[in-house]
């Protein structure tokens, strides 16, 4: 679920960037993919995070 999230909003982000650095709409893309990915790496590391903790 943090994963989709953060994915979401690192599109979203990215996409709000490059639009508004007056990118055409392949930089757009290139930004929100960018964006997304990065934002699922750090979704990933605190979904094991969080999981480790509540194993105790």
């Amino acid at each position: 679920m943090i994963v989709i999230v953060a994915a979401l909003s690192g599109a979203l982000i990215g996409g709000y960037t490059a639009s508004k650095r007056k990118g055409n709409r392949l930089d757009i893309l290139q930004y929100a993919a960018g964006y997304a990915l990065a934002f699922v790496i750090v979704g990933m590391v605190a979904t094991v995070l969080i999981d480790r903790a509540m194993r105790g």
